[in-house]
Protein backbone atom coordinates (compact mmCIF):
# COMPACT_ATOMS: atom_id res chain seq x y z
CA UNK A 1 0.00 0.00 0.00
CA UNK A 2 1.30 3.29 -0.96
CA UNK A 3 2.56 5.62 2.28
CA UNK A 4 0.35 8.57 1.37
CA UNK A 5 -2.52 6.04 1.66
CA UNK A 6 -1.21 4.92 4.96
CA UNK A 7 -1.24 8.42 6.12
CA UNK A 8 -4.95 9.37 4.96
CA UNK A 9 -5.76 6.31 7.17
CA UNK A 10 -4.00 7.68 10.12
CA UNK A 11 -5.76 10.75 9.70
CA UNK A 12 -9.17 9.96 9.61
CA UNK A 13 -10.37 10.50 12.68
CA UNK A 14 -9.13 13.99 12.54
CA UNK A 15 -10.65 15.08 9.79
CA UNK A 16 -13.75 17.99 9.56
CA UNK A 17 -16.85 17.86 9.20
CA UNK A 18 -17.90 18.71 5.38
CA UNK A 19 -21.07 19.57 3.90
CA UNK A 20 -22.99 18.38 0.89
CA UNK A 21 -23.19 20.88 -1.82
CA UNK A 22 -26.13 19.58 -3.57
CA UNK A 23 -29.25 20.25 -1.27
CA UNK A 24 -31.44 18.22 -3.42
CA UNK A 25 -30.10 14.85 -3.38
CA UNK A 26 -26.91 14.67 -1.63
CA UNK A 27 -23.64 13.10 -3.10
CA UNK A 28 -21.02 11.98 -0.77
CA UNK A 29 -17.33 11.44 -1.82
CA UNK A 30 -15.53 9.12 0.08
CA UNK A 31 -14.55 9.94 3.61
CA UNK A 32 -17.11 12.72 3.66
CA UNK A 33 -19.23 13.11 6.82
CA UNK A 34 -22.45 13.96 7.65
CA UNK A 35 -23.25 17.98 8.20
CA UNK A 36 -24.49 19.07 11.50
CA UNK A 37 -28.62 18.58 11.18
CA UNK A 38 -31.62 18.27 13.67
CA UNK A 39 -32.94 15.12 13.59
CA UNK A 40 -36.42 14.43 13.64
CA UNK A 41 -38.10 13.99 17.01
CA UNK A 42 -37.58 10.39 18.27
CA UNK A 43 -39.86 8.82 20.93
CA UNK A 44 -38.05 8.51 24.57
CA UNK A 45 -35.17 10.14 25.81
CA UNK A 46 -32.23 9.68 23.58
CA UNK A 47 -29.73 11.74 23.67
CA UNK A 48 -28.04 12.92 20.75
CA UNK A 49 -24.34 11.70 20.07
CA UNK A 50 -21.69 12.30 17.92
CA UNK A 51 -19.23 9.77 16.52
CA UNK A 52 -16.53 11.71 18.29
CA UNK A 53 -17.83 11.12 21.35
CA UNK A 54 -17.74 7.40 21.00
CA UNK A 55 -13.68 7.66 20.58
CA UNK A 56 -12.46 7.48 24.29
CA UNK A 57 -10.41 10.94 25.06
CA UNK A 58 -7.03 8.67 26.43
CA UNK A 59 -7.18 6.79 23.45
CA UNK A 60 -4.71 8.16 20.65
CA UNK A 61 -3.62 5.75 17.88
CA UNK A 62 -0.98 7.83 16.32
CA UNK A 63 0.88 7.29 19.57
CA UNK A 64 2.56 3.95 17.96
CA UNK A 65 3.80 5.90 15.45
CA UNK A 66 5.73 9.23 16.85
CA UNK A 67 9.20 8.03 15.78
CA UNK A 68 8.41 6.88 12.00
CA UNK A 69 8.73 9.48 9.59
CA UNK A 70 5.77 8.20 7.44
CA UNK A 71 6.29 10.69 4.59
CA UNK A 72 9.76 9.16 4.01
CA UNK A 73 8.16 5.54 3.54
CA UNK A 74 8.51 4.65 -0.19
CA UNK A 75 6.28 2.24 -1.87
CA UNK A 76 7.39 -1.55 -1.36
CA UNK A 77 9.20 -0.34 1.74
CA UNK A 78 8.84 -3.20 4.17
CA UNK A 79 8.48 -0.72 7.03
CA UNK A 80 5.34 0.56 5.07
CA UNK A 81 3.63 -2.60 5.79
CA UNK A 82 4.30 -3.43 8.96
CA UNK A 83 2.66 0.43 9.71
CA UNK A 84 -0.03 -0.54 7.79
CA UNK A 85 -0.54 -3.55 9.40
CA UNK A 86 0.54 -2.27 12.94
CA UNK A 87 -2.67 0.26 12.38
CA UNK A 88 -5.17 -2.53 11.43
CA UNK A 89 -4.69 -4.13 14.04
CA UNK A 90 -4.62 -0.96 16.49
CA UNK A 91 -8.02 0.16 15.29
CA UNK A 92 -9.14 -3.30 15.11
CA UNK A 93 -9.00 -3.37 18.72
CA UNK A 94 -10.01 -0.02 19.40
CA UNK A 95 -11.82 0.69 22.93
CA UNK A 96 -14.64 1.90 22.99
CA UNK A 97 -15.87 5.05 25.55
CA UNK A 98 -17.16 3.40 28.45
CA UNK A 99 -19.29 5.92 29.86
CA UNK A 100 -21.77 5.31 26.66
CA UNK A 101 -22.60 1.35 27.77
CA UNK A 102 -26.19 0.97 27.77
CA UNK A 103 -27.09 4.82 26.90
CA UNK A 104 -29.98 5.84 24.97
CA UNK A 105 -28.78 7.72 22.37
CA UNK A 106 -29.70 8.86 18.92
CA UNK A 107 -26.92 9.11 16.16
CA UNK A 108 -26.12 9.91 12.36
CA UNK A 109 -24.42 8.22 9.82
CA UNK A 110 -24.33 5.91 6.54
CA UNK A 111 -25.95 2.60 6.65
CA UNK A 112 -24.14 -0.59 5.19
CA UNK A 113 -26.46 -3.85 5.28
CA UNK A 114 -25.29 -7.01 6.46
CA UNK A 115 -27.94 -9.57 5.38
CA UNK A 116 -31.07 -8.36 3.24
CA UNK A 117 -34.30 -10.30 2.80
CA UNK A 118 -36.26 -8.98 -0.26
CA UNK A 119 -34.82 -5.97 0.55
CA UNK A 120 -35.67 -5.71 4.32
CA UNK A 121 -32.47 -5.17 6.34
CA UNK A 122 -33.14 -6.01 10.06
CA UNK A 123 -29.20 -5.60 10.62
CA UNK A 124 -26.65 -3.38 9.73
CA UNK A 125 -23.58 -1.43 10.32
CA UNK A 126 -23.99 2.41 10.72
CA UNK A 127 -20.65 4.18 10.31
CA UNK A 128 -19.41 7.80 10.14
CA UNK A 129 -17.76 8.98 6.84
CA UNK A 130 -19.41 7.18 3.22
CA UNK A 131 -17.70 4.46 1.67
CA UNK A 132 -16.17 3.29 5.11
CA UNK A 133 -16.18 -0.44 5.02
CA UNK A 134 -17.26 -0.16 1.01
CA UNK A 135 -15.22 1.97 -0.82
CA UNK A 136 -12.19 2.11 1.70
CA UNK A 137 -11.05 0.29 4.61
CA UNK A 138 -13.07 -0.13 7.72
CA UNK A 139 -12.44 2.63 10.74
CA UNK A 140 -11.55 1.93 14.06
CA UNK A 141 -14.03 -0.35 16.22
CA UNK A 142 -15.07 2.35 17.66
CA UNK A 143 -16.40 4.27 14.62
CA UNK A 144 -18.27 0.98 13.59
CA UNK A 145 -22.26 0.15 15.42
CA UNK A 146 -23.83 -2.30 14.84
CA UNK A 147 -27.57 -1.76 14.67
CA UNK A 148 -29.96 -4.85 15.34
CA UNK A 149 -33.27 -2.63 13.71
CA UNK A 150 -36.51 -3.70 16.63
CA UNK A 151 -38.41 -3.42 12.94
CA UNK A 152 -36.64 -4.77 9.86
CA UNK A 153 -36.73 -1.59 7.25
CA UNK A 154 -35.86 -0.99 3.40
CA UNK A 155 -32.35 0.37 3.44
CA UNK A 156 -29.78 1.05 1.25
CA UNK A 157 -25.62 0.90 1.02
CA UNK A 158 -24.37 3.89 2.43
CA UNK A 159 -28.18 5.36 3.08
CA UNK A 160 -28.07 7.97 5.80
CA UNK A 161 -30.06 7.47 8.54
CA UNK A 162 -30.75 8.89 12.40
CA UNK A 163 -30.45 5.49 14.50
CA UNK A 164 -32.22 5.70 17.98
CA UNK A 165 -31.83 3.34 20.72
CA UNK A 166 -29.93 1.75 23.21
CA UNK A 167 -26.40 1.66 22.33
CA UNK A 168 -23.76 -1.20 24.44
CA UNK A 169 -19.98 -2.05 24.11
CA UNK A 170 -20.25 -4.97 22.33
CA UNK A 171 -17.36 -6.15 20.08
CA UNK A 172 -18.24 -8.48 16.94
CA UNK A 173 -16.56 -9.19 13.74
CA UNK A 174 -19.32 -8.83 10.98
CA UNK A 175 -19.15 -10.53 7.73
CA UNK A 176 -20.13 -8.18 4.56
CA UNK A 177 -20.20 -8.23 1.05
CA UNK A 178 -17.22 -6.16 0.73
CA UNK A 179 -15.36 -7.98 4.03
CA UNK A 180 -15.32 -8.20 7.65
CA UNK A 181 -15.99 -5.35 9.43
CA UNK A 182 -15.17 -4.84 13.80
CA UNK A 183 -17.55 -3.59 15.07
CA UNK A 184 -16.82 -1.74 18.87
CA UNK A 185 -20.76 -1.37 19.48
CA UNK A 186 -23.98 -2.45 19.23
CA UNK A 187 -27.16 -0.93 18.97
CA UNK A 188 -30.20 -1.93 19.63
CA UNK A 189 -32.61 0.50 17.58
CA UNK A 190 -35.29 1.37 18.47
CA UNK A 191 -35.95 4.29 15.42
CA UNK A 192 -34.50 4.14 12.07
CA UNK A 193 -35.06 7.57 10.90
CA UNK A 194 -34.31 9.29 6.95
CA UNK A 195 -31.39 11.44 7.58
CA UNK A 196 -32.78 14.98 6.12
CA UNK A 197 -29.72 17.43 5.52
CA UNK A 198 -29.70 20.86 7.08
CA UNK A 199 -32.26 23.02 5.42
CA UNK A 200 -34.78 20.72 4.74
Amino acid sequence: MKPHLLLMLLLTLGTPLQAAEKAASPQYKPGEKLPAAKARPAQGAYVETTWEALVPKNWNPMEAFKDMKLDRLQDGDPRANEALNKLRDIWDNAPGEPSLNNRKIRIAGFAVPIEENNGVVSEFLLVPYFGACVHSPPPPANQIIHVIAKTPARIKMMETLWVSGTLTLDRSDIDVAMGLGKSGYKLHADLVQLYQPPGY
